[in-house]
């Protein structure tokens, strides 16, 4: 029987404030614009989470069976690779979560589109069933995309996009163009700790035949499009900032720009790839120190 901290292990703790960054920038976004909805937001985070430690549970399953996951990775042990936890266990582990998921999530569906039409709500369930798919066919299943180099584009969409657009429609119930800004930093800044974690890596998952964009990039170009998409996404806040700043509070975020950007450096810096498993919290952390002062400062200009 798997311990208690075998599972903990498996859940991987230091993704968690990044599952929390969208739906914590969507809230503040919607309070913003006076129609913050406690009762959603709260159901939206453990929906959040609940599909972000499945999403683990699914990576551990599904690199163990392609053989990823190996005496050669450089990152930390997973559980079904080290024996801690058995293949079976963690299909068990991944039901549960897929149950707990879809229980929050229909009743946060049901109590963000109160008063809306059955479409729309049909539409959000549908979101959440896609999220969680996408979740499990990473690594996991027959042709994963993970292993042709799509991973990116899905952490944009399900940590970026849809997370803060989503959450800040069932608290609202509209959306604005100039929305897509702040989601758009989310979304580069989670990608980031995926490219981070992609660099890591790079030398087992070519042996493995797991092409991600940075296998198919290499060591160099893959700094550069990290600085790229960090880059981009502080640029999004700051546009969204001059558009819709009513106090200087609302740049309180700024102060966690000095953080990305020394990291930016620290990595541009390194050439053994196992020394960027520490970056991967660092970027996880200041994403959310980035959302949590981004929110403070539209609580105080209010």
């Amino acid at each position: 029987m798997a311990s208690i901290k075998s599972w903990i292990k498996a859940a991987r703790l230091r993704t968690l404030p990044l599952a929390m960054s969208g739906i914590l920038m969507g809230a503040v976004l919607s309070y913003l614009d006076g129609g913050f909805n406690l009762t959603v937001t709260v159901l939206a985070i453990v929906t959040a989470l609940f599909i972000q430690i499945f999403s683990n549970f699914a990576n551990d399953y599904g690199d163990s069976q392609k053989g990823t996951d190996n005496q050669h990775r450089v990152g930390p042990k997973r559980t079904v690779q080290s024996g801690e936890i058995s293949p079976q266990q963690m299909k068990v582990g991944m039901i549960v979560l897929i149950i707990l998921s879809l229980t929050t999530g229909i009743w946060l569906v049901a109590e963000g589109t109160k008063g809306l039409d059955m479409t729309t709500f049909l539409l959000f369930l549908a979101f959440g069933i896609v999220a969680l798919i996408a979740a499990y066919r990473y690594t996991a299943g027959s042709n994963p995309y993970g292993y042709a180099g799509f991973g990116d584009v899905a952490v944009f969409l399900f940590f970026g996009l849809l997370p803060v657009v989503g959450t800040y429609f069932l608290n609202t119930h509209h959306i604005t163009p100039e929305l897509f800004l702040p989601a758009i930093s989310i979304g580069l800044f989670s990608t980031g700790v995926l490219n981070l974690n992609n660099m890591r890596d790079i030398e087992n998952d070519r042996n493995s035949g797991k092409n991600t964009v940075v296998v198919r990039m290499g060591s160099v170009k893959s700094k550069i499009y990290h600085s790229s998409i960090i880059s981009i996404g502080i640029v999004a806040a700051i546009i969204f900032t001059a558009i819709h700043g009513k106090s200087a509070f609302q740049w309180l975020f700024l102060l966690a720009f000095p953080l990305f950007i020394r990291d930016l450096i620290q990595i541009n810096r390194i050439n053994e790839p196992r020394k960027f498993d520490p970056f991967l919290k660092k970027l996880s952390l200041t994403t959310l120190l980035f959302t949590m002062l981004f929110g403070v400062g539209i609580i105080l200009s209010h």
